[in-house]
């Protein structure tokens, strides 16, 4: 279990500095030891062995870390550690307890100078988090001693904090309520919810002001379910509500409520904090708590409320002076260590959501929790530098998640915020990593292949029929081609505007729209890659070419040819709109390269219209062909990729994570390529790619050699009769 913060305290590294992870490590691996040998002295071999069994793993998972701050002795306790696991047995009580005494006395040589202690001190409260989750399922009485043991650390190492006198006191009573809280062996869903408010206050918090009106009518409706425990004599679910409102809520308001009446703040929180909870401590009738919310805490609250609404937008805007990053200004071990634990908080949704739907909603919450604080808060911490109102966002939403659950809400609610959760990992990973310098030069790419790609058929057609016009003397219908293809480029505007209405009011099924455009980009693609195939000989184009004007030119009517451009040029427009719709869904951050993209194609295509007719220059159509078929084949399995992803993010396809046998490329990148670690969009792409150079092979290899050999065979067969 101790592993599983391994990656966590690698991200810390970068984040923070090297004896910030030194020193927690440290005391992780003290304590844990010191639980090891009490187990080995009492006899308890086999939770000796499961701990010493974790603690190999979690200092394994880290000694590359470890070795910056020194190797020598990093690679000791590395060795002494893996070798303990084997010498546990009786009789061996002796040699054990002196190998402890040499670790420990090890990792007290390592050089710790600026700790960020409140960092350390998050860490530590993240493993009494797991352990006690695990000692509660399990009834396992060493881990509650684990927990207990580096408990007493954090309640000493916080004695060295440097936090104003505001949060210093919270956070005491917050250790005081924990300390409690275990010793009386709760509920972990009380210790949890205690060690998320600790660990947001010691790694600090910003905040965001649309959010707020839910989150006091959450607290008041938390009150009102108080009060009828109370009436019912339950003053154990009392406490536990009086609780959550402040903690899961109003901990979120605070920092709003700071900005505009620092002394109404301090109030109102010792009020909610303190004196309710110790009225409900020690029993007071419901008439004297329900007296105390109704005529001090909600007023109180109903008037932070106001003060907050009528403030100015600057003075809520304030963020104390603090510079901020520019997105993806992040280390590449940051972006790294972002995108992994992304990846784990990912996996456990899905674990979580398969949780629930079995009704099995203690593991359920678990989940939840894990997912943000074993993984998310980590991500904060590069995260909040760049986009601290975001981050804040992301964090309340992991609170109402866990809040849905409690409640045993819906399923479809709890489906919803998950779908917004994921939807805001992959947002989180874009701030963190930045565009990059590929993903862009893709979107560039794909951009002028798109418009090129659609705009090549409809400038070679009209150049033909031009061509022919002027050839045979009929240019008075020109300007009714030019009439055509103007009408045309007003209807695809027009398509584009309806396409991004319907797409910006589609709300909840914004993510199904986005994944049923890329499935239709994928399956027109997939047609015209192949009816391109077909036109690939430069004969088999000039008659089709042939057909189209002698459609127009034998009617001779005006309408004919206005109809003729309008079709030719809008239908290529409309596929244009939808691979461009597509296309926008995939490449946030990366709409200048989109546009640049478009611009370069459009002026392409000018310069190829006028080769065509003013040069009068035989095109290379094969080639041509050949490379918007194969641009259509690219981008129709990039697409394909990205609608599969869509259906498994809201929960319509299933999801097998392959991560550690498919390639897991930055995010940016997975979206212009549709290339992502999992099952389902691997095989679709692959298969999607068999068909293509089935066909391509067919049509380039297959075909022609069988043509030739029967025009060999024809023309044998002619000789043959000639010599008769």
């Amino acid at each position: 279990m101790f592993a599983s913060i391994a990656p966590n305290i690698e991200v810390l590294a970068e984040t923070t500095n090297m004896d910030t992870v030194v020193l927690s490590t440290s005391e992780i691996l003290s304590v844990s030891l010191d639980v090891v040998d009490e187990n080995v002295k009492n006899g308890n071999f086999d939770e000796a062995k499961e701990l010493t069994k974790e603690n190999s793993e979690f200092f394994s998972l880290q000694v590359i870390t470890l070795r910056e701050s020194n190797s020598e002795i990093t690679d000791e306790i590395h060795i002494l550690l893996l070798d303990m696991h084997n010498e546990i047995k009786d009789g061996n009580e002796n040699s054990v307890s002196n190998n402890i005494a040499t670790i420990k006395n090890l990792l007290k040589q390592y050089q710790i100078n600026s700790p960020d202690y409140g960092m350390v001190n998050a860490m530590i409260l993240t493993i009494v988090d797991e352990q006690y989750q695990l000692a509660n399922k399990n009834g396992e009485e060493y881990r509650y001693e684990v927990s207990e043991k580096l408990l007493d650390r954090v309640i000493v190492l916080f004695e060295k904090t440097d936090f104003d006198e505001r949060l210093e006191l919270e956070i005491s009573d917050f250790l005081v309520d924990l300390k409690n809280h275990i010793e009386n062996r709760e509920k972990f869903t009380s210790v949890g919810m205690l060690i998320t408010a600790i660990n947001r206050d010691f790694t600090g918090t910003e905040t965001i002001v649309y959010e707020k009106e839910k989150l006091y009518d959450t607290i008041r409706e938390l009150y009102k379910e108080l009060l009828v425990a109370l009436d019912d004599g339950d003053y154990a679910l009392a406490e536990e509500l009086g609780i959550e409102a402040y903690l899961e809520n109003f901990e979120y308001l605070e920092p709003d409520i700071e900005k505009v009446d620092a002394e109404h703040l301090y109030k109102l929180e010792i009020d909610m904090r303190e004196e309710l909870r110790k009225m409900i401590k020690y029993k007071e009738s419901p008439e004297a708590i329900r007296s105390f919310l109704d005529n001090t805490i909600l007023p109180d609250l109903n008037y932070a409320q106001e003060i907050v609404t009528n403030a100015e937008k600057s003075v809520l805007e304030n963020k104390l002076d603090r510079e901020l990053k520019e997105m993806g200004d992040a280390t590449d071990n940051e972006k790294s260590g972002v995108r992994g634990e992304i990846d784990f908080i990912r996996d456990t949704l899905q674990v979580m959501l398969i949780q629930y739907q079995n009704g099995e909603y203690q593991e359920a919450y678990t989940s939840a929790r894990t997912a943000y604080l074993d993984s998310y808060e980590f991500v904060e911490i590069p995260l909040r530098a760049i986009d601290p109102d975001f981050t804040l966002e992301v964090e309340f939403q992991f609170a109402e998640l866990r809040s849905l659950i409690k409640q045993q809400a819906d399923y479809e609610e709890i489906k919803e915020i998950t779908i917004a959760l994921k939807r805001n990992m992959d947002e989180s990973e874009r701030v963190v990593s930045g565009t990059g310098t590929l993903a862009p030069a893709i979107a560039f790419t794909s951009s002028f292949a798109i418009i090129f790609r659609e705009g090549l058929e409809s400038v070679l057609i009209l150049g033909a029929i031009i061509t022919y016009l002027e050839a045979s003397r009929n240019t008075k219908y020109k300007k009714y081609l030019y009439y055509g293809v103007i009408a045309a480029f007003a209807a695809t505007a027009v398509t584009w505007i309806i396409a991004s209405y319907v797409i910006e009011i589609s709300g909840a099924n914004r993510e199904l729209i986005e994944a049923i455009a890329a499935l239709s980009a994928t399956a027109i693609l997939f047609y015209v890659s192949f009816w391109v195939l077909n036109k690939i000989e430069h004969k088999k184009w000039m008659e089709f070419v042939k057909a189209k004007v002698w459609q127009a030119t034998t009617t001779g009517s005006v309408m004919v040819f206005v109809g003729l451009a309008f079709f030719t040029v809008y239908r290529e427009g409309f596929e244009t709109v939808l691979f461009y719709q597509a296309m926008s869904g995939f490449a946030k951050y990366m709409e200048l390269y989109v546009i640049l993209g478009f611009i370069a194609g459009m002026g392409s295509l000018l310069v190829l219209f006028y080769v065509m007719r003013k040069l009068g220059k035989r095109l290379p159509l094969r080639a041509l062909f050949g490379l918007t078929m194969g641009v259509g084949a690219y981008l129709s399995i990039a697409f394909l990729g990205n609608a599969i992803r869509e259906l498994q993010v809201i929960e319509i396809m299933p999801y097998t994570g392959m991560i550690g046998i498919i390639p897991r490329l930055d995010i940016n990148l997975a979206a212009m390529t549709g290339i992502y670690p999992t099952l389902e969009t691997v095989i679709g792409q692959i298969i999607l790619l068999g068909i293509y150079l089935g066909a391509a092979s067919y049509v380039l290899i297959l075909r022609p050699k069988r043509e030739n050999k029967i025009a060999e065979m024809r023309k044998s067969r002619k000789s043959d009769e000639s010599e008769k």
